[in-house]
């Protein structure tokens, strides 16, 4: 135990008395510069704390979606430990200084390490719910017992009534907050990304511990308390500095256990992680795993295996192609470029619009050889406009009078990532219906899952459209995992695994489409693009989705039809089932 020296220690002449009528602390500053120094440590700590906390969310929801519940989850659990922490500081204020040291090295520790301990239980054990709950107790039972030792040693250096000095620590304490929360998604990640930049505010944590316990109040601590706490500050930042050089190769290893084989492209776009694996896992008949021969992640949930890739994108589109004009195309998504080849592929289109809020993922679909030749190049094509923007806000800010679209096509990512909800909702197609011409058309993938699906036709047809729906099998093989561009679904829009993990497979390959109109639905069918010259100039064939497949589909959605699903809407979403 790290003990204190004894009182009646020699006290400087015109040292002001301590609260508790013994002699004041010794400080190396005069007492004003100490107190300000303490409400430094407190700004500096709160900014900590906020960061980890938002690391905590930013890393569960990476790894399992559902950023509402992984919040709800972390701030939940760490607000209770808070408390707890404060009623145990409550024993730990007779040795305020000391014990605020510990305190100090095991947030700086558990804090800082701790995305990446979770992304480690996660890429090798297959959980992190379990270590969420367990690094936001332990975060939050540090945090709580800060404030109360601070306020014994604010008390401590100069005695003033309890209500200004409450306000003080609160005032420093929620303006770093503010610096800590503005810092960590504007600084911290762009910069850093989400396990470095947590290792380096656990290293900023211990200098501002350190300096508090170790030089402002190194006259409150006994010889012994001195060596052991110099030794803890001493180890934090080599643990943390270990980490720190191993985070590239860590990752990379992370990366292989999760993905399941060697990843050849792994980048941060301002918007989402980009992972791309040369030979990655795909169908095989009987649901057993193979090989997808490409495989792209977005934000650890895989987005396109280029084993079936093509059904996917041809039950997207060839049936809004097909159904009338198609001079003028929006395509809202679909950054890899595959369903722009498939809408490319079929004469009469003269302009295609392409609204992809990632623009690295635009830059990576034109220069990477491996996912440039399964697009056929499409973004080269001199009839193809790209805008990065938010396609809610694009829609929303299109001027009166603004181009009207003959189609509509929406590969945006599944509707049960709670990130994406309002891109199904009600106010989303009321958007889309006003770009739509007079006899134009809109088509959507809405996921696996029947829940999704029939309430995606129910939003459609809040918003003042006709939809008809059609299952489609994109595997090809009639019980393959699916995935395609949008979603690599599993029960939770996240994975195969139970823990919404990147495996991108569902318990079926059968993915819900709907095909609507304004005036009236839309007929399904198919009609007969043209191959286009690859990317290389060879010839790629157009195979895959049949009239026979089509007319199954449409059957399938007939018989599993669900009525009285109520439509999702902006202030009540209704995919997360």
């Amino acid at each position: 135990m790290i003990d204190e020296p004894v009182p009646g220690r020699a006290v400087r002449p015109g040292t002001p008395r301590g609260t508790s009528g013994g002699p004041a602390l010794r400080l190396p500053v005069r007492p004003g510069l100490g107190r300000s120094l303490v409400l430094a440590s407190v700004f500096v700590c709160a900014a900590c704390g906020l960061v980890y906390e938002l690391a905590l969310v930013a890393m569960a929801s990476h790894l399992t979606g559902n950023s509402v519940t992984q919040a709800s989850i972390v701030l939940s659990v760490m607000v209770f430990a808070m408390g707890v922490g404060s009623l145990l500081a409550k024993r730990l204020r007779r040795r305020a200084a000391a014990n605020f040291g510990v305190i100090e090295t095991l947030l700086a520790l558990v804090g800082g390490s701790s995305s990446m301990a979770l992304y480690a239980c996660f890429a090798w054990f297959g959980v992190s719910r379990a270590a969420l709950v367990g690094f936001s107790l332990a975060i939050g039972v540090l945090i709580g017992a800060e404030m109360p030792l601070l306020m014994t040693l604010i008390q401590r250096i100069r005695a003033q009534d309890a209500d200004g000095a409450v306000a003080d620590l609160f005032a420093a304490d929620y303006v770093g907050a503010l610096v800590g929360g503005l810092a960590f998604p504007f600084l911290l990640l762009p910069l850093f990304g989400q396990l470095t930049g947590a290792l380096l505010v656990g290293l900023v944590n211990a200098l501002a511990g350190g300096v508090v316990v170790l030089w402002l109040f190194r006259h409150d601590l006994s010889a012994s308390g001195r060596t052991w706490l110099l030794l803890a500050y001493l180890s934090v930042p080599l643990l943390l500095g270990t980490a720190l050089v191993c985070a590239g190769p860590f990752e990379a290893a992370a990366r292989r256990a999760v993905y399941g084989g060697e990843v050849r492209v792994a980048l941060e776009t301002e918007v989402q992680s980009v992972v791309v694996l040369a030979d990655g896992r795909g169908p095989r008949g009987g649901g057993e795993p193979g090989r997808c021969g490409f495989a792209l992640f977005l934000d650890g949930r895989r987005q396109v295996c280029g084993a079936y890739e093509a059904r996917h994108h041809q039950a997207l589109v060839r049936p809004a192609m097909a159904a009338g004009r198609r001079e003028r195309v929006l395509l809202l998504g679909g950054g890899d470029g595959l369903a722009l080849r498939e809408v490319l592929r079929h004469d009469g289109v003269r302009a295609v619009t392409v609204v992809e809020i990632d623009a690295g993922l635009v830059r990576l679909a034109r220069g990477d050889p491996q996912l440039r030749a399964l697009n056929d190049g499409a973004f080269d094509d001199p009839r193809v406009r790209v805008v990065a923007a938010d396609a809610f806000r694009w829609l929303r800010d299109r001027p009166a009078g603004a181009t009207a679209y003959d189609v509509v096509l929406s590969a945006l990512p599944d509707p049960r990532l709670t990130d994406s909800t309002r891109l199904y909702s009600q106010e989303f197609y009321g958007l889309v219906r006003h770009a739509l011409a007079d006899g134009g058309r809109f088509a959507v993938h809405a996921g696996p899952g029947p829940h999704a699906v029939w309430t995606v036709e129910a939003t459609l047809r809040a918003a003042g459209l006709r939809p008809a729906a059609y299952l489609v099998d994109v595997t090809g093989a009639g019980n393959g995992n699916g995935a395609g561009n949008g979603n690599g679904a599993g029960k939770r829009g996240g994975g195969g695994n139970g823990d919404g993990g990147p495996a991108g497979a569902g318990e079926d390959g059968e993915r819900g489409f709907l095909l609507a109109g304004v005036a009236a639905v839309p007929p399904l069918g198919l009609d007969a693009p043209r191959a286009s010259p690859g990317a290389r100039g060879a010839v790629r064939p157009v195979a895959g989705l049949t009239e026979a497949d089509l007319a199954g589909a449409a059957a399938r959605a007939a018989e599993r039809r669900v009525t009285g699903l109520p439509p999702s809407t902006l202030l009540h979403p209704r995919y997360d089932d």
